[in-house]
């Protein structure tokens, strides 16, 4: 048996790998694992690559570069020209991201399903009443960004952005095996809350951006500033900032999850359902 079979097996024993990626002192190894991946030293970078290659299915073969001056820069990779092509349909809401789909579907008045048996309601994610009136008996997506996919994501519609909120919290890991043993675990780690209008429309559109374990660090580009663990204000920041669709609007350090947030009216696209793969700029929701 292969080392990559054998992590394979440690790695897919439920138990074991909530136990390594969680009983742990998370928000040390997270702050740790973002200092070391930006040491750009050849050897340290192409080494960690390595490791992480044999963890994982990273494919780098659509990124823009092939040598990367740290394990960083490999984190937050851009991709080559063309290899995510956008539904330009007016009526279509596109996938901010690269995903897997976790739980989806209508939103239970305010109560949303994190995992089965593990609900979570609209005000302990979004912590803004106005939010949670809009969303009320809506539509949501999950959607899990995996440690080696592309980790920038972009604007699923012509839309502006009025505010963004940061919620300070933990840094459990997002996996679904821990999705099913952590209560409200969207609602205890670090989050964005992206609040945005359709372009054209009065529609209101909200992305929340959950950190996790060796992430907690989130990029926004129309803002000069990092959110992570250690950041400590302002909360709330008013902004104007206009994004086309499938543009670029920020990137993760790692890998996370990305709730989309839509109001009654909205429906998913065929085919969206838990557990299906999606790439950045494929058909998310229907826009009525």
């Amino acid at each position: 048996m292969t080392l990559r079979r054998i992590i394979a097996r440690v790695t897919q024993h439920e138990d074991l790998n909530f136990l390594l990626t969680n009983r742990v002192p998370r928000q040390f190894l997270t702050r740790f694992t973002g200092w070391f991946s930006k040491i750009e030293n050849p050897l340290i970078s192409r080494g960690s690559i390595a490791l992480w290659k044999l963890f994982s299915d990273l494919d780098l073969s659509e990124a823009k570069e092939t040598r990367f001056k740290s394990m960083h820069a490999c984190f937050t990779r851009q991709l080559k020209d063309g290899v995510r092509p956008v539904d330009m349909r007016e009526q279509v809401l596109t996938s901010p991201c690269d995903a897997i789909v976790g739980a989806c579907g209508s939103i239970d008045g305010i109560k949303v399903i994190q995992a089965k048996g593990f609900p979570y309601t609209l005000t302990d994610l979004l912590h803004d009443e106005e939010l949670v009136d809009c969303y009320r008996d809506g539509s949501y997506v999950t959607l899990r960004l995996t440690s080696s996919m592309y980790h920038r994501f972009h604007a699923p519609f012509d839309c502006n952005v009025k505010q963004v909120t940061y919620i300070s919290g933990d840094t459990w890991n997002v996996n679904p095996i821990a999705l099913k043993r952590v209560e409200k675990l969207f609602c205890k780690n670090e989050r964005a809350v992206i609040k945005t209008t359709l372009a054209n429309t009065s529609h209101v559109l909200t992305l929340v951006p959950v950190a996790a374990i060796l992430v907690a660090s989130i990029r926004l580009h129309w803002l000069d500033v990092l959110f992570h663990i250690k950041y400590r204000g302002p909360n709330v920041i008013p902004c104007t900032a206009h994004f086309s669709k499938g543009q670029e609007m920020g990137w993760f350090q790692h890998g996370s999850t990305i709730i989309v947030f839509a109001p009654k009216g909205f429906s998913l696209c065929e085919g969206i359902e838990q557990d299906k793969c999606i790439k950045m700029g494929e058909a998310l929701m229907w826009v009525s």
